[in-house]
């Protein structure tokens, strides 16, 4: 646990580090922010044209096929990285300030986190439903990521071996919280449905709210990407981030496992399947809203090991540099997707009609994969050319938002 502490001595004394080294972030991150990009889009291709093959949280395995079970999977990964990655950046944009880190990085993330609940109430939830004024608002990842980055903003005033115990204690003990429910009109119905039981908080006749990421575990998610921020200052060598990476990532996953085949704790529990396929599948079909011990030990050790990776390969492999490229503006990228494929459902019903009962969509799921694939080479240049602005323009405030 030492290894993540940061005294106020040591962040004065590698300012001058922060700054002497390039300011742009690692492309390591980038790159790992820009690939679970990639799954996130290909989520949303399945979410818009094969909505009517839909699944539950956790998905029924015995009636999902493997193509979209193991694409839903893939996907998982999109979420605790984001956040993860979040808390890290804030950590760096805070320690490249100098002596005044953590009120500079304590301020940024009080309007960033606004901005981005905003966000998510007015553009993002037009994005997905088209509906002016709206009936409904669904509460996602913009939103959780938002409230969590208002909250990190008072947590990083805490001593960071407290931060980290508090992060473990949320990402692992929340489980325990399963059972507590209230009932709508009970004082406590609305805060815990934001806190940890998802469901509709209903604010008139003509309005609810749906809180989809329940945001108590991606509070400790964040806490515990900001901790690990001191890996990443430039006096820490490669060589032993990558140990780290690799010994938090492993154990990550080994109490996943181990955890797993217990079956008492962390998630619903996993059955023996007709086929190997089945047994595997029910194995890994872990719980996402909120989610839980297992959901995020396996995506945050697998998004530990891949940033390990591409930090081993990060001067060796020209494939990296495009991940990166969608890293860098992530905002924007999503923003940007929502709105293209909205666009396209809506072509695409207009020309064809609704084919799968009352919905347009696709016949397989191969036809998913296709589209993501065009997709992300079609909006590429848009955000190449976004994230260039960016880095050119950095004394324009608001592009730090995007």
């Amino acid at each position: 646990m030492s290894s993540l502490s940061l005294s106020p001595e040591r962040l004065t004394q590698t300012t001058a580090a922060v700054h002497s080294a390039s300011l742009s972030r690692l492309k390591s991150i980038d790159a790992l922010r820009g690939l679970v990009i990639l799954f996130m889009l290909l989520d949303h291709v399945r979410e818009t044209f094969y909505l009517h093959h839909q699944v539950a949280d956790p998905m029924a395995v015995a009636h999902t096929p493997p193509e979209i079970f193991f694409s839903r999977v893939l996907a998982h990964l999109c979420a605790p990285v984001f956040v993860f990655l979040t808390g890290l950046a804030a950590f760096l944009y805070g320690a490249r300030q100098g002596v005044d880190g953590r009120g500079s990085a304590s301020s940024f993330l009080w309007k960033r986190g606004l901005f981005l609940v905003l966000l998510e109430v007015t553009v993002i939830n037009f994005a997905w439903t088209f509906q002016f004024p709206p009936g409904k608002v669904f509460l996602q990842v913009i939103w959780a990521i938002g409230l969590s980055m208002l909250v990190l903003a008072a947590l990083v005033w805490l001593p960071r071996r407290v931060l980290i115990v508090l992060g473990m204690a949320l990402v692992a003990a929340h489980n325990l919280l399963d059972g507590v429910h209230f009932a709508p009109g009970h004082v406590l119905h609305v805060p815990w449905a934001v806190l940890h039981d998802r469901g509709w908080i209903e604010v008139s006749q003509t309005l609810r709210l749906r809180t989809s990421y329940p945001l108590l575990p991606w509070i400790g998610v964040i806490a515990l990407g900001y901790a690990a921020g001191p890996w990443f200052l430039p006096d820490v060598d490669s060589a032993t981030r990558r140990k780290r990476l690799l010994a938090w990532g492993t154990g990550l996953l080994a109490c996943f496992v181990a955890l797993r085949m217990l079956n008492i704790y962390g998630d619903k529990p996993w059955v023996e399947g007709d086929s190997m396929l089945m047994t595997m599948m029910s194995f890994v079909n872990i719980t996402k809203y909120p989610p839980s011990l297992l959901f995020l030990a396996l995506t945050l050790g697998i998004g530990l090991l891949l940033l390990r990776a591409f930090e081993c390969r990060n001067n060796e492999a020209g494939w990296l540099a495009p991940l990166a490229v969608y890293g860098a503006a992530p905002m924007f990228f999503y923003v940007l997707h929502l709105y293209v494929l909205r666009f396209l459902y809506l072509g695409a019903e207009a020309a064809w009609g609704a084919n799968q009962g009352g919905l347009f969509g696709f016949d397989a799921m191969w036809m998913v994969w296709l589209t993501t694939i065009v997709l992300a080479v079609a909006l590429y240049p848009a955000v190449r050319a976004f994230a260039d602005f960016k880095a050119r323009q950095r004394s324009i405030t608001w592009l730090k938002y995007l």
